[in-house]
């Protein structure tokens, strides 16, 4: 093959190669801003145009009914400043297993965010307290690197009965407070020179709240966070 031919079949493959990595770097940052999308457009039906405009309308919109679960939005609970709503990993599974989603409802990224509500703690808590005995209840935000949505997401779960025992060595405090959570886990991971973490709040002995931080998911390594 003459040179120039071979040179411009390396540079074609190379173009090719680039454009599928920017292509598969564009379709990962679009699902990930699906909860956002969601938060924004979903919850409250009164916005102009609703089922047109939401990618996934309330199961008790009029345009959802026939929607199945994985394609609508089961609110739980909804104020000016948070909304609660089924976690898609509850579509098929036995009644009895639990798994919401607490969100602000104005874009926040994650833990890592400087604007992250202290609020929504109590909010998932009392979401949460409504479907599950409060020793059960594990709220979960995962790590920057271990999540896929870039919307802040507070975990709603059951944590796994035998993952109570390994908590200790994660523990970065107890508060009696939950929108003391962020600060003491942040404090924790200064301490432990972490630059991402999740965290987990479980109740503790005594009507307190454990805060406990993780470089790997908190809500696969305590939680019961799927149901096969």
């Amino acid at each position: 093959m003459p040179l120039c031919r071979q040179a411009f079949a390396v540079l074609t493959i190379l173009f090719c190669a680039l454009g599928s990595a920017f292509t598969s770097e564009a379709l990962a940052l679009a699902k990930s801003d699906i909860l956002l999308d969601i938060v924004s457009n979903c919850v409250d039906t009164a916005s102009l145009n609703y089922c047109n405009v939401c990618r996934a309308p309330r199961s008790d919109a009029a345009c959802a009914p026939a929607r199945e679960c994985g394609k609508s939005t089961e609110v739980w609970a909804l104020n000016e400043q948070y909304t609660a709503i089924r976690d898609l990993k509850m579509c098929g599974c036995p009644a009895a297993f639990v798994h919401g989603l607490a969100l602000p409802r104005k874009p926040v990224r994650g833990v890592e965010d400087p604007a992250r509500p202290d609020g929504i703690w109590q909010f998932a808590w009392d979401v949460a307290s409504g479907r599950m005995n409060g020793a059960d209840i594990a709220l979960v935000v995962n790590p920057r690197y271990r999540r896929s949505q870039d919307q802040l997401h507070v975990h709603l779960v059951r944590l796994d009965p035998g993952a109570r025992e390994r908590l200790a060595p994660h523990t970065v405090g107890t508060v009696r407070q939950l929108h003391e959570v962020w600060d003491v886990a942040a404090r924790g991971a200064l301490a432990r020179s972490l630059d991402d973490y999740g965290v987990l709040v479980a109740l503790d002995d005594g009507g307190s709240y454990r805060v406990v931080i993780t470089q790997e998911s908190p809500e696969s390594l305590f939680t019961l966070w799927r149901c096969d």
